[in-house]
């Protein structure tokens, strides 16, 4: 039964933690120590019928303040003696077997680890509960396309973090880079392509323009052949003395035609196919054979000293007439002039020249 006087107060004890000594449970065995009973409570008495209080889970509460009070004692007492005393070994129960069979633990356990616990043979016990796991955490590195790469992190989940994020940021930074490689090459093939294309497109127009150049000779030079079969010059043998434009007290006006010197006699042919329509004396142009071609151009010999032919059709290197001194002239000469349609008098050097003779 419990009693009803309130429960005595625990004392006040006063101690130096530095020159103190303690049990391993409390105080020193020569010290007086008041047991505190947790199961001495406090009843009022109460008036008429007394009850008996029942006492229930007495011993569990008073161990538990009990284990709550060594406790206290044993950390104050390694408090006190940590600077001077070494510290207790700990044991651990052998888990090993039990640790193999938790799924995703077991993996952690080598066999160096299991060999820590206290049945353990001499000479197997292991530096580290789990060996070198604690150090160090082994993953696969990057995809880089090196299989075998591995990469060492720190067991710290902030450091692994970090590293993880600089790999994507490197991995990131590479493809970024392969993305700018590939759109350069790129750039530089379509803007080789574009050149090339355009080289060839001037190569094509070069070789067209020099074709057309090639062809416009070939078609000049068998223009020329063709004249050069259809026309002659009026002598075979001459010196060319006045041309035409010239001026001198010969002429009221600039020379009208082209003088080839020659002796007298010598044969005058037609430069070309056409009908004379013309013959005889003409005053100061002596003896004259007036040709017109088919294209009504005249052509007038002057000066003859003789006339072969003085009308009809003629071709081309017929004799109409011999080299003479007739008229107003000053020695035995041809004065051949040149009138297309039968008009005013060009240059006979440069038609005959355009017609494909060498004069």
């Amino acid at each position: 039964m419990a009693s009803s006087s309130p429960a005595p107060e625990a004392p006040e004890v006063s101690y130096d933690p530095h020159t103190a000594t303690f049990a391993p449970f409390g105080p020193a065995g020569d010290e007086d120590r008041q047991v505190w009973n947790p199961t001495e409570e406090s009843v009022r008495p109460v008036r008429g019928r007394h009850r008996v209080v029942k006492q229930r889970n007495g011993m569990a509460r008073s161990g538990a303040v009990l284990g709550v009070g060594m406790i206290a004692a044993v950390g104050a007492g390694g408090i006190a003696t940590a600077k001077e005393k070494a510290p207790a070994p700990i044991s651990l129960p052998d888990l090993g077997e039990v640790a193999e069979n938790i799924p995703g633990v077991g993996g952690l356990i080598t066999e160096s680890d299991k060999g820590s616990g206290p049945d353990a043979e001499p000479g197997t016990e292991s530096d580290a509960p789990f060996g070198d796991f604690g150090d160090t955490l082994a993953q696969a590195g990057p995809d880089t396309g090196d299989a075998g790469a591995t990469t060492t992190l720190s067991s710290d989940p902030g450091e692994a973090l970090r590293a993880r994020i600089l790999q994507q940021a490197d991995r990131q930074q590479s493809n970024a880079a392969q993305a700018a490689v590939e759109a350069a090459a790129e750039q530089a093939a379509e803007k080789a392509a574009e050149e090339a294309a355009d080289k060839a497109a001037k190569e094509e127009a070069e070789r067209k323009r020099k074709a057309a150049e090639e062809a416009a000779r070939k078609a000049e030079a068998e223009r020329l052949a063709k004249l050069a079969a259809g026309y002659t010059l009026p002598l075979t043998s001459y010196q060319l003395t006045s041309h035409f434009g010239a001026s001198g007290s010969m002429w009221a006006n600039n020379h009208t035609g082209l003088d080839f010197a020659a002796p007298t006699g010598t044969p005058v042919k037609a430069v070309h196919s056409g009908e004379i329509v013309e013959a005889g004396w003409a005053g100061s142009y002596g003896y004259r054979v007036v040709l017109r071609l088919d294209d009504g151009t005249e052509i007038w010999y002057c000066h003859l000293s003789s006339m072969t032919v003085t009308s009809g059709k003629v071709t081309t290197g017929d004799v109409i007439g011999r080299v003479g001194s007739t008229g107003n002239s000053t020695g035995a000469h041809l004065h051949l002039e040149v009138r297309p349609g039968g008009g005013a008098p060009i240059d006979p050097l440069a038609w005959l020249r355009d017609k494909g003779q060498s004069i």
